[in-house]
This record gives structure tokens, sequence and C-alpha cells, in this order.
């Protein structure tokens, strides 16, 4: 073990070479390139993430009718464990130093976090089952506030004033998504009161909770690199889920279960956009607080609204084009403010 002293930083930094090669010199410029790099490259691991995370929302919601809401919940967990674990395995092998070493308080907070998130996908197909597609992962969304707040209260991470900005133009863009269209429109605070939106913004809570439960998670394993605490906290969160709603299904739903079986085509394909979708909000919950990865995450709403008009043909109003631009400008806010 080497001991590095760069002006700058406010410690002196420790580097063991993978290989021990003797002649390998570990300069100040290139732990600052790596800083630099770490620095902005969650931003489109977050992307990639919202990405992967809608063509999971859109084949768990395809087999909602067939296999009911909580076998649809389980494929996510089930069929996604098994790419978990090969891509530990895989950045293992391919990256130096040992495996993340957990401790209780880690279990604690991964535990919170795959609960909520298990909660929250239950209500997000309810939800998309009463609502459009795109207006029901708006109001999921609706978890940016409440992070916020969990964020300050559990993790004592204070909100910068981008990401006060951001929040404030994101939420506004939820609410105008949240407006139904047409002669449902002068509901008006009603809107608030049906159960898609009871449903959605009871998504938005678990998944508020659960990336505060992954953020704290990151932070008590405090492994040097952020792939191999996502993919190690992944591998824990999903086996969880699995054994706990893997377990209520084979006592209370065994057709459900069988059906995912038998349509496992789509279920394998929700497991493994889920299990990259997971991996990519881990990794970046380990490089950046819960509220800036999630603000930026808000990119779904509008890969939701492409891909409602495309593959489920649903309209979508004015006010829901007005209310995704400002979720956009929240987005490019805290996206230029790292």
């Amino acid at each position: 073990m080497a001991g590095l002293s760069c002006p700058h930083f406010d410690a002196t930094v420790e580097w063991r070479h993978p290989l021990k090669t003797p002649k390998t010199v570990v300069t100040c410029d290139g732990i600052r390139r790596v800083m630099f790099l770490i620095s902005w490259i969650w931003i489109p691991i977050v992307l990639a993430a919202a990405g992967a995370q809608t063509i999971r929302n859109a084949s768990q919601r395809s087999l909602v009718k067939s296999a009911g809401t909580l076998a649809a919940t389980f494929v996510r967990f089930a069929y996604g464990l098994p790419f978990a674990i090969i891509g530990l395995l895989a950045l293992a092998a391919l990256s130096p130093g040992a495996m993340p070493e957990p401790n209780a308080i880690f279990f604690v907070w991964i535990a919170l976090g795959a609960g909520a998130q298990l909660g929250a996908t239950v209500f997000l197909i309810r939800a998309m089952e009463e609502r459009s597609f795109v207006v029901a992962v708006a109001y999921s969304k609706t978890e940016i506030l409440q992070i916020g707040l969990y964020s300050v209260v559990l993790l004592a991470e204070p909100l910068t004033t981008a990401a006060v900005g951001a929040i404030v133009l994101a939420t506004s863009g939820v609410l105008l998504l949240s407006v139904k269209p047409g002669a449902e429109r002068g509901t008006g605070i009603a809107t608030w009161f049906s159960p898609a939106a009871l449903l959605g913004l009871a998504s938005g809570a678990g998944f508020a909770f659960s990336a505060v439960g992954y953020r704290g998670a990151m932070l008590a394993l405090a492994h040097p690199l952020p792939w191999m605490a996502g993919s190690y906290s992944l591998v824990w969160a999903q086996f969880f889920q699995t054994l706990l709603l893997g377990g209520y299904l084979l006592l209370r739903d065994r057709a459900g279960l069988t059906q995912v079986m038998i349509q496992w085509r789509v279920s394998t394909l929700a497991g493994l956009t889920g299990a990259l979708a997971s991996l990519g909000w881990l990794t970046a919950f380990a490089m950046r607080s819960a509220v800036d990865v999630r603000v930026v995450g808000l990119v779904e709403v509008m890969y939701s609204y492409a891909l409602s008009r495309r593959l489920f043909k649903e309209p979508v109003s004015w006010r829901e084009s007005a209310g995704i631009v400002l979720v956009a400008a929240g987005i490019v806010l805290i996206s230029v403010a790292r």
C-alpha cells in the first residue's frame, strides 16, 4: 500500500495496484482525471437506467392481465436475480481490490430499500391499470419531494440551491401531467384523490424510501468502486425481494407463478432490464445524492411518453407535453450544476 499526497485534496490517497506491478506510478494528475470522470459519469448511467426501467415497466404491464399484479411484480426480482449475480461476478473479475464487506448498518439500509421498492412497484403497476402508462409513471415521480425530506432527516444530506430549483420545476411538471384530459379535467383537486393518483402517490412514497435506503446502504458499504458497491447491493436486494414475494406467491397465488413461467420470454426481458436499471440506480447512488440521481431519473417520464405513443397508442395532451418540458428543465438544471 502506497500513500500519495495531492494538493487540493483533503487527505492522502491510498492506492494498491491490482497486479502489484512495481513500475506503475500513480500521479495526482491521474487521480484528478478519475475524480473528474466520477463527477459526471453518473448522469449517463442514470439516463441508461431510466431507459431500461421504462422497458421493464412496459414488460411488467403486459403480464398483469394474465398473471396478476403481484406475479408481474415478482418477475422483476426473480428473473433479474441471476443477471445480477452474473453482473457482480463479471465486475469482480474485471475490477481491482476485494469484494465489499457488509456490516449490520448496510443490511438495515438494504432491507429498507428492497422492501420499499417492492411495495412501490406493486403500487405503480396498479396505477398503470387505472390510468395511462405515462401518467401513472408521472404520479410516482412525486417521490422527488419526499426524497428531499427523507435525505435531510435520515441521511443528513442538505439540499443545494440547484436541487431545490430542480425539484420545483420537476414537481410543477408532474402537477401538469396529473391533470385529467377532456371532460374529467374539471374535477380539479379531486383528481389527486382518484384511485390512479392515490396508487401513484403511494408508489412515489415507496420509491422515495427505497432511494434513501439504497443511498444509505452505499454510504454504509463505503467501497471505493461505485459499480462494485452497486452490483453487490443489488444481489442482496433482489435476493430479499425474491424470497419475500416468492414465498407469498407460493402460498397464495401459484396460478400467477405458473403464468410468469409460461410467459418466460416476457418475464426474462422484464428481469434483465430490471436488473440493468437497478444496477444503474445503485451505482449512481454510490456517487451522488439520492435527490440528484432521482431528479435526472425523471427522464423516465419522457421515455414513457414516447413509449405510450408508439406501443400503447395512448394520446398525450398539451398539458402533459408542457409538464414533460418542465421535468426536462429540472433534469438539465441538476445536471449542469454538478
